[in-house]
């Protein structure tokens, strides 16, 4: 019997009203870049209009499975990451949501490889049809390039001794291929941790990010949403950790304020690309009832008809 995952959308009600700014804006196409289970692609679908349309994206083989379940003529879902938003045409998205989470159904599988508690295969690909695992990566990545992805990626100040620690295991065992073989090897390298957070945290996260190349492919979603909402689109991002949040922060700040051309001191300024809408977190009552919400921020903002 397959184990019934589940999942707790999170910031579901924020999110979704940040697309929608008032009860006439049920038409147009919006897009959840991000469908994981679906928790907001549902609650958008139950905001649109007859004429509505959502495209979902998913690179998860089993996200777009669960897609499959909803039977509605204006939902459909593309088995891509959210780097390829672009494809869509220009100026026709009236919407756009980026849920940066992995959702709990990934977690919570072992066999997924994305969690120090439960001991399964050393994965962590989103999608499992391509690419290579952790696994297969840390069997012969050099010792630099393993202490760089743990600093840059898990802010970790143990990156250089945890890399050591994985490449003479490699060379005297043979290479890492569980999760509770990297949570146990990490646990005896690190020997101090923050209060409450395992110490196979930060690792875990950093190769997690590194495999799935989910930095480079936030900034080029991000780049494409200029190009494919329309004047007065939304875009609604979640994120979960510092990194992520950094980016999303900058690019909206980036793009929220005039550019003026100081080769050109009396040309009139290039036009913001975006307006900052808001910053939202999590209630206590939300983060009380689902405890993996308590780093979640959303950032909204709104294309404007000036920069277009």
């Amino acid at each position: 019997m397959e184990q019934p995952w589940t999942h707790t959308t999170v910031l579901l009600q924020e999110a979704v009203d940040a697309l929608f700014p008032d009860a006439t804006h049920t038409a147009g196409t919006y897009v959840d870049a991000t469908f994981g289970r679906g928790g907001h692609a549902r609650a958008i679908l139950a905001r649109l209009g007859p004429t509505g349309r959502l495209i979902a994206f998913d690179k998860d083989a089993e996200a777009v499975a669960e897609a499959a379940r909803i039977e509605d003529a204006r939902f459909s879902i593309r088995h891509q990451g959210f780097r390829d938003l672009g494809e869509l045409p220009p100026s026709s998205v009236a919407g756009l949501l980026m849920d940066l989470g992995i959702s709990s159904p990934q977690i919570d599988n072992p066999a997924r490889g994305f969690s120090f508690r439960f001991d399964g295969p050393l994965d962590m690909r989103m999608d499992t049809t391509r690419g290579e695992s952790v696994s297969e990566w840390l069997a012969t990545a050099e010792q630099q390039q393993i202490a760089e992805v743990i600093r840059d990626y898990g802010e970790e100040r143990f990156a250089v001794q945890i890399a050591k620690a994985i490449v003479a295991r490699r060379q005297e065992r043979g290479p890492i291929s569980t999760t509770a073989e990297l949570a146990e090897l990490v646990a005896g390298t690190v020997k101090t941790r923050e209060q409450g957070q395992n110490p196979a945290t930060r690792t875990f996260q950093a190769f997690r990010i590194f495999i799935n190349a989910e930095l480079e492919e936030l900034q080029q979603a991000l780049e494409a949403s200029l190009t494919v909402l329309q004047p007065q689109g939304r875009l609604a991002v979640i994120s979960f950790h510092s990194l992520e949040d950094r980016i999303v922060k900058q690019f909206i700040a980036q793009h929220s304020k005039e550019v003026y051309d100081r080769r050109a001191p009396f040309a009139a300024p290039k036009a913001m690309k975006l307006k900052a809408l808001a910053r939202i977190k999590p209630s206590k009552a939300e983060v009380a009832g689902n405890p993996r919400s308590r780093s979640a921020i959303l950032r909204v903002a709104e294309r404007t008809a000036e920069g277009s």
